[in-house]
Order: structure tokens, then sequence, then C-alpha cells
């Protein structure tokens, strides 16, 4: 059985659909506590440009071919998973609803319905909500509750993280994913899915700003009090230093992404002295030999500009003083020598790289950034199936019983 939202699941698929690969992860279940990754599958994305499907066809053929590298070594047909989304489409917003307590004390309906009357906001008509992820619970001016189900009061406001994207960015991910075969269980924000896998929970508690570094696009996301208090996309990643590089060299973009991957780094003082590379022309020119310094100033001037744009998104949202725990990097384009060093020296804070360790399995291949946000959608998967599984539960009878009949007459 898939990871379907039933009782009796066996696995659960993430498939992060990026600007530079799409890569699919697939978790089998050994216990209802904790799931190991068995099987996994990755191919270059052409099809994508800044999170935003540009070509169906291509961003198809390279879902299916990741899908394919999974399903080799996995036993069971993958028929669901749990999407990646991300670009400049995304926005997001804190919002607050205020509903009367029906009972003597809060029940699931109750919070249901105060996470309703949060979501009671204008969205322009070409968005939907993608999150509504609750922050904290009121009752009766008492705050700062997590779990508000069983407490004695009158009045319960609930405090939420609102995310919205664009239907047809959504539509367009979703056709791509269906015409796999793939039926897609919910869609998840990129940076969201990288916290659940390289996040500790004290690190949330305190404060901490991830930022997932990608190919087309930089997601951030800040966390507070062990919930998320903004979320934001910056349009510049890894394909704007390809660029630079193959701009500045004046070689074929293939050629500046494998000098990026072989020779990059983005603080020029730490390259050596004496270190250089040969470079491939374009129109047929002799190749050229350059001092890995220049390549490394090169580079170093567009993370300068990038970690400039983060600093002022989290001075403008009021963050600088609430992140404590510091800054989390990942994502492939956060692997670069150097990285961590230069956003230590802008950001005058803590930075270390996030790398995927909350399941067991592969852990050769995924301990790597660039799976953060595929191992992450797992994690997400994970929780969500999980947590209906405990409502479930913890029903009584009755509700039980009229669920049923609801469902089947």
């Amino acid at each position: 059985m898939a990871n379907n939202g039933s009782k009796e699941f066996d696995y659960v698929v993430g498939i992060d659909i990026g600007t530079s690969k799409v890569a699919c992860i697939v978790g089998k279940y050994i216990d209802q506590h904790s799931i190991e990754i068995v099987s996994m599958g990755s191919y270059p994305s052409s099809g994508l440009k800044k999170g935003v499907v540009v070509n169906i066809d291509a961003t198809t053929d390279a879902i299916k071919k990741s899908i394919d590298q999974a399903q080799a070594s996995f036993d069971e047909k993958i028929k669901n998973a749990y999407v990646g989304v991300a670009g400049s489409h995304v926005r997001s917003l804190n919002s607050h609803g205020i509903v009367g307590i029906k009972g003597s004390e809060v029940v699931a309906e109750d919070i249901d319905r105060v996470i309703e009357a949060a979501q009671a906001v204008a969205i322009p008509s070409d968005q939907r909500v993608l999150h509504v992820l609750p922050q904290e619970y009121v009752i009766d001016d008492q705050g700062s509750i997590r779990e508000p189900l069983g407490m004695s009061g009158v009045r319960l406001e609930s405090h939420v993280h609102l995310v919205t994207c664009a239907n047809n960015a959504i539509q367009n991910i979703e056709k791509c994913v269906k015409r796999c075969g793939i039926d897609v269980d919910g869609f998840v924000l990129e940076q969201l899915a990288s916290s659940f896998s390289i996040l500790s929970e004290d690190e949330k508690e305190l404060g901490v700003c991830l930022v997932d570094i990608g190919g087309g696009t930089t997601d951030i996301a800040v966390f507070n009090s062990g919930s998320i208090s903004f979320t934001g996309v910056i349009p510049i990643a890894g394909d704007q230093v390809t660029s630079d590089i193959a701009v500045a060299l004046r070689t074929p973009t293939a050629q500046a992404e494998e000098i990026k991957q072989k020779y990059g780094c983005a603080a020029a003082e730490l390259t050596k002295k004496g270190e250089s590379l040969e470079v491939v022309r374009l129109g047929g020119r002799p190749p050229e030999e350059l001092s890995r310094r220049v390549l490394a100033e090169k580079i170093e001037l567009r993370y300068v500009e990038l970690f400039d744009l983060i600093k002022a998104e989290i001075l403008r949202n009021g963050f600088e003083n609430k992140i404590p725990a510091g800054i989390v990097l990942t994502g492939g384009t956060s692997k670069m020598e150097g990285v961590v060093p230069l956003a230590e020296s802008i950001f005058q804070t803590s930075v270390r790289l996030g790398i995927p360790e909350r399941f067991s399995g592969m852990e050769s291949v995924l301990k790597n950034p660039i799976y953060a946000t595929a191992v992450g959608l797992l994690g997400f998967g994970f929780d969500q199936i999980h947590q209906g599984y405990t409502l479930e539960n913890n029903k009584s009878f009755f509700e039980k019983a009229f669920g049923f009949l609801k469902n089947n007459y």
C-alpha cells in the first residue's frame, strides 16, 4: 500500500523537481516512528527556469527517468509522491483568526475553525494557498500554546504563516508528474521540506535562518520558538554563478558549469598562489590558462551580492536579532569551497552547512546538501501520515462510526 494517508502504508516518496536536477527518493517504513531510505534516482533537469516549468516534455522526461532509476531498486510500484515547489511566484504572509470555543474545552473542530478563520485574507485570483502553518494559539489571552486540544476556555485565537503560490505553476508541475503515472500526495514548499531533514528542534526553538541555494532560486525560511515565521525567495542562485563564469571567460555554459564544480571557490583569499586551470574558448579558439584566484574573484562577487540580498531580506522583516542559532546553508550551490567563511564574514553570525541526517539508509550518497529537499520531502510526508494515523486513533468510537457512514452512504 502506498503513502495515501491510510493506516496500512509501507513507503513514502519525495520528488524534488529542481532547476538543475530532479531527485526521487523512496523511504520504507521500519515501524510507526521511523523510515529507512531504500532507493533513489537523480536526473539532470532542463525544463525549469527559476523553479517554474518552461518545457513540459523535458520536465516530464527528467521526472520519469529519476522515478525509473528509483524504481529499479525498489520492489513495489511507485504510485504516489510528495512534490517540492519553489520559485519567485511563491508568496507568504502571517495571519491570525479568532473563534468562540463551542463547549467547555477545545476540540479538533474548534482548531479547524480557527485555522479556517486565519485563512480569510485577500489572495489574488491567480494564487492558491499552499500551506497554512500554525505558529501558536491563544486561549483567553494566554499565549504561546502549541497544542490547545483539551484546554478549557471561551475564546481561541490562532497565529499562522500562510504560503501561497501561482495556480498555473502548480498545475504545470502536477501535469508533468501525472504524465509519469504518479499521483501527488501533496505539494510542499522546498525550504520547508529542507528544514525537515537538516534543522534540529533546538535550532528551530532558539531561532534559525535556513538558506537553500539551488540552481535557479535561493529559498529562505526563518524559524522562531519552534515554528516558521518567514519564508522568502530570491531569484539568484547557482545558474547566475555559471553564467558569470561563461561571460567572463568567454566559454560555453557546459564548460563554465564544469569549471565551477571543479575549480570554483567563493573566497579568493583561500586560493593558493600558482593554482591555475585551462579554459576552453568559444569559436574554436585555442585554450587559455587562467589563474584560479581570478576565477574566485569573479565568483565571490556574485556570492557577496546574494548574501547581501539575503541579509537585507532578514533586516527588512525584523529578524536580525531573532536568529541566535545563526544561518544554515544547504542546496547544491552552498557546497562550493569558501561559501561558509564568506557567509560568516557577511552575516556576522555562526554559519554551518546543512546535510540531511534525519533518516538512515544510503548515507554515502545522500549525506549531501544537494539532496536536502528530497530527503526533507520524505520527512514531511512521514510526519503528515503519522499525524493522520495518530488523529485517527484518538477519535472516539462514535466519530469513527459517523465518518464511516458519511463516506459510505
